[in-house]
C-alpha cells in the first residue's frame, strides 16, 4: 500500500487519486463536478491515510456505499465520506438524516454537512474496538467502555433507530484517544425495521468467535451462556430498562 499523502482538492483530477474521488473508476466530468462540490463545502485538501485501502491507496474506510478519508476544512480535520459511483443509492442525504437522529440521542460522530456525494462528520481519532482491546486490559476501563457502548445501543433501541450492522461490528465500533467509544457508519440504518441494536452488539461482543469476544473473555472470564441467552431473550421479548440492566448484570458488567 502506498504511503500517506495530502493533496489540495485542485489536484484530485490526477491518478491514482481521481479514481478514489470517483471510486472505483474515474470519470472526467464527474471528477470536476465533485471537486466543485467539495469547494462548496469549504474543503481545501484531502488526506489519504489510514489502515484501510482503496485501489492500494490508504483511506480511513471503504464500504459498499462510500470511501472515507480525512478532509481539511478551515484548518480543521474532519471525516469525509465520498459516495461510490457504483453505490446502490443516488445520494448520501438519507444517511445524513439518520446520523442526525443518532446525534440527537448522543450517538455517532457529529454530523457537519451533506450534499449528494459527500457527508462530512466529526473525525474520530482512535482505534477500532478490537484493536483497542489488544492494548487495554484494565478491567475497570474496559467495563466503562463496554457499558457506554451498550447504553448507546439502548438509546438507539428506544429511539427506534436500528443500526443494521452491529452483529458484525468490527468496523463500526471505535474508541477515541480519551477512551470514549463511538458507533459509526449509519449507511444501512433504518427507522422502519425492528430495532435489535442491543441484542446484535451482545452477540458480537460476547457470543461469537470475534477477536473482541475472545479478548473480553480473557478480561471478564467466561459467562454463563444459558443465563446470557435467557437475559437476551427476555430483553428481546420485553424491551424495558429493567431487562436491559439485568442483561448488564449477566454480562458481568455491574462491577
Amino acid at each position: 500500500m502506498k504511503s500517506s499523502v495530502t493533496l489540495p482538492i485542485t489536484q484530485l483530477d490526477k491518478e491514482p487519486y481521481a479514481s478514489i474521488l470517483c471510486y472505483p473508476r474515474a470519470n472526467p466530468m464527474e471528477i470536476q463536478n465533485r471537486i466543485e462540490e467539495l469547494q462548496n463545502h469549504g474543503v481545501q485538501a484531502l488526506e489519504f491515510t489510514g489502515k484501510a485501502s482503496a485501489s492500494n491507496i490508504p483511506v480511513l474506510g471503504k464500504g459498499y456505499v462510500g470511501v472515507v478519508v480525512v478532509a481539511q476544512v478551515n484548518g480543521q480535520r474532519v471525516a469525509l465520506k465520498m459516495r461510490r459511483i457504483d453505490a446502490d443509492r443516488e445520494s448520501l442525504e438519507h444517511e445524513a438524516e439518520l446520523l442526525v437522529k443518532a446525534n440527537n440521542i448522543n450517538v455517532g460522530p457529529k454530523f457537519l454537512a451533506v450534499s449528494k456525494n459527500f457527508l462530512l462528520m466529526q473525525l474520530i481519532d482512535g482505534d477500532l474496538l478490537e484493536d483497542w482491546l489488544e492494548t487495554h486490559k484494565d478491567k475497570q476501563l474496559v467495563h466503562k467502555v463496554l457499558v457506554d457502548i451498550l447504553e448507546q445501543c439502548w438509546r438507539l433501541d428506544e429511539a427506534g433507530l436500528d443500526h443494521g450492522e452491529l452483529s458484525k461490528a468490527p468496523k463500526h465500533l471505535l474508541v477515541d484517544k480519551s477512551q470514549k467509544p463511538f458507533i459509526v457508519d449509519f449507511e444501512t440504518a433504518s427507522v422502519e425495521r425492528k430495532v435489535i441494536n442491543v441484542t446484535s452488539v451482545c452477540q458480537f461482543l460476547f457470543m461469537g468467535n470475534s477477536r473482541a469476544a475472545k479478548m473480553l473473555g480473557e478480561v471478564f472470564g467466561e459467562r454463563n451462556r444459558l443465563e446470557l441467552i435467557g437475559a437476551l431473550k427476555n430483553y428481546k421479548r420485553v424491551r424495558t430498562r429493567e431487562n436491559f440492566e439485568r442483561l448488564l448484570e449477566v454480562l458481568v458488567l455491574n462491577i
